[in-house]
């Protein structure tokens, strides 16, 4: 019997069958610097309650994903101590942020590689042979070989967890469409210090054209892992 993810605007994976060995998760930078105490957003004022909301979500998903054999990738956005990989335009003081990339702060430079508050917060940290992409840039496939790993495993499915719903994860969303991947964003799994933001990255994804792929939630993507069974992965 097939199983599918209950979503919108259609069921996922499009092809009608969820199975591990062709879907993988990927978890959004879920870094100090996103989503803990003295990182970069809490240094900016960003809603720590909603950028830390995802956490226990995202740690049942893929409590769940890697016991049926799921592969998980991480990602991580940084940069080098000379800022020589930071994008121009994020180097021109525009008055707008009090605090900018590389930044000292309480624990460390802000976002760049090596420090303290550039590493995934305590509750996420990848586990022994999951793959961290480490990226200059909102997006991941841009910068990095995720899509050559993804296709050595045959992977044709993506699930995007993380932060932020409407800068890095819908990036690494828009690029994962452009190379042909089937894409879910779980909405209780992601989230931005905005709701208006985040509720307006959300309404594209589970728009009824489907360009974007599908929308759903934790506890559907659960019960379709266990209605597929824990099939072991070769």
């Amino acid at each position: 019997m097939r199983t599918c993810v209950r979503a919108r605007p259609h069921a996922f994976p499009r092809n009608g069958e969820l199975r591990p060995e062709d879907t993988a998760l990927v978890v959004v930078d879920m870094q100090v610097d996103f989503c803990g105490e003295g990182g970069y957003m809490d240094r900016l004022g960003g809603d720590l309650a909603r950028l830390r909301a995802p956490i226990e979500p995202i740690r049942r998903v893929l409590a769940e994903a890697r016991s049926a054999g799921l592969r998980v990738v991480h990602t991580r956005e940084g940069y080098g101590p000379d800022l020589a990989d930071l994008q121009p335009w994020k180097r021109r003081d525009g008055g707008c942020d009090s605090v900018r990339i590389g930044d000292p702060g309480p624990l460390g430079r802000a976002l760049i590689r090596g420090e303290p508050c550039w590493d995934f917060i305590p509750e996420l940290k990848p586990e022994p042979g999951e793959p961290v992409f480490d990226k200059p840039g909102f997006g991941v496939f841009a910068f990095t070989d995720l899509d050559a790993v993804l296709r050595d495993w045959r992977v044709e499915n993506l699930v995007l967890m993380g932060v932020t719903t409407d800068c890095c994860v819908h990036s690494v969303l828009r690029e994962a469409v452009d190379r042909g991947y089937d894409c879910l964003v779980l909405e209780d799994c992601v989230g931005a210090s905005s709701r208006v933001y985040h509720e307006a990255a959300l309404a594209l994804v589970g728009k009824t054209s489907g360009i974007w792929g599908a929308l759903s939630d934790s506890v559907a993507f659960v019960d379709a892992i266990a209605a597929c069974g824990r099939p072991a992965r070769g």
